[in-house]
């Protein structure tokens, strides 16, 4: 359990330090903010889209693990199916996040900021502490 656990925990992570990251790189202009800002027409439908993707995403992710092919994977295996899942079940909600933040610096639309926080408050969710992890793969659901 402790590699699956350690792979998780660096999913869980990356993707928040690279926010962070990114956040610095805009906020001390050390890149350039608002560089698609003026393209109304593609700003509304990834806006759309990134709406559409983070809402649907986030609580399909937060109940993965209870579906079929996931908890028959865990039952089977259950370091592999745990690490397997857990991964996917992090980057549905990392991956949103990662373009809302990128997104809410390029347009300047304050949109992709919500919905970035919101995937920030999510991954407190499904964090991979030791007991989630034990609990998730000795559970019969």
């Amino acid at each position: 359990m402790t590699a699956a656990r350690k792979t998780l925990l660096l999913v869980f992570y990356i993707p928040i330090l690279l926010c962070l990251l990114m956040v610095l790189l805009y906020e001390f202009e050390w890149l350039e903010p608002g560089d698609l800002q003026y393209n109304g027409i593609r700003e509304y439908y990834i806006a759309g889209l990134m709406e559409l993707v983070t809402i649907c995403a986030i609580p399909f992710a937060l109940r993965l693990l209870k579906f079929g092919p996931a908890r028959r994977a865990i039952a089977a295996a259950p370091e592999i199916g745990l690490r397997r899942w857990g991964i996917v079940r992090l980057l549905m909600i990392s991956l949103p996040m990662l373009f809302n933040t990128l997104f809410y610096y390029q347009y300047l639309n304050v949109a992709f900021g919500y919905m970035a926080i919101i995937g920030l408050l999510c991954l407190v969710f499904v964090f991979p502490s030791e007991t989630r992890c034990r609990q998730e793969m000795t559970s019969k659901f």
